[in-house]
């Protein structure tokens, strides 16, 4: 399979895995990483993910032209291809996820890490969305998730440009989240998840789901979804047993109950 998975200590690893072609997606890795995103979705043993790249040289350098391009387009003589649902369009997972962003990020290797929650990128990685170079849009989310994250005015520049964008560029305008050395990067990401997973999995999965859907709507709305969501909570196993923890000055075990 083109994409690992691995799980230790309630964190998965996925790794896109065609160094060879800077992890870019092929038909065949696009659908490895649909069922790579359903299996961590339906993992009661995974709490969170960090995607990475296999190699030193990319994250993922994005569609692989060659194979997914005239796939996707509209020629009568061939049967279509439709994409199956990932993060970047058509699943929806409210376990966090985490970029670590290992080099190269361009087209939809950016939006793949677009689609996390949490982006950190090694000391010399460089990102973009170089769609319009090749007459093309950023078509797995990028048009959308960006503006969202940085800005319109910023995000246009980057989309309209095709410009590369630097770690430490992307560092100053918040796309993503720490610039560490290379070396450091898996274990920062690990970190990062270790200490998530430290909290109530349902505490989190209910904020992050409170955060995603009260971005789309107004903040009177918003205000109703983050109530229906702390109540759900207030009932749980987990919040009894986090108050206790907390009155008893202990770690608290949760159970995700």
């Amino acid at each position: 399979m083109s994409v690992g998975y691995e799980v230790s200590e309630r964190i998965a690893t996925i790794t896109l895995d065609r160094p060879e072609a800077l992890n870019s997606f092929d038909r065949a890795q696009y659908a490895a990483f649909a069922e790579v995103c359903a299996r961590f979705k339906d993992d009661d043993e995974a709490w969170a993910a960090i995607i990475t790249g296999a190699g030193e040289r990319a994250f993922s350098a994005g569609a692989d032209l060659k194979d997914m391009i005239p796939a996707l387009m509209d020629e009568p003589a061939k049967e279509g291809f439709e994409l199956p649902p990932t993060i970047m369009r058509g699943m929806y997972i409210a376990k966090p996820l985490i970029a670590a962003i290992n080099g190269y990020a361009f087209g939809g290797g950016l939006e793949t890490a677009l689609a996390c929650d949490i982006r950190i990128a090694a000391a010399g990685a460089q990102m973009g969305q170089p769609e319009v170079g090749l007459g093309l849009l950023p078509g797995w989310g990028g048009t959308q998730r960006l503006p969202r994250l940085i800005g319109e005015s910023l995000a246009m520049e980057i989309m309209l440009t095709g410009d590369p964008l630097s770690a430490e560029r992307a560092y100053e305008i918040g796309l993503v989240h720490r610039v560490v050395e290379a070396d450091a990067l898996l274990d920062t990401a690990l970190e990062v998840a270790a200490r998530i997973c430290r909290n109530g999995p349902l505490a989190v999965r209910a904020t992050k789901s409170a955060v995603t859907r009260g971005m789309q709507t107004s903040l009177d709305e918003g205000l109703r979804i983050e109530q229906l969501y702390f109540e759900r909570l207030a009932y749980t196993d987990d919040m009894r047993e986090g108050v206790a923890a907390f009155n008893e000055r202990r770690s608290a075990e949760f159970t995700g109950g």
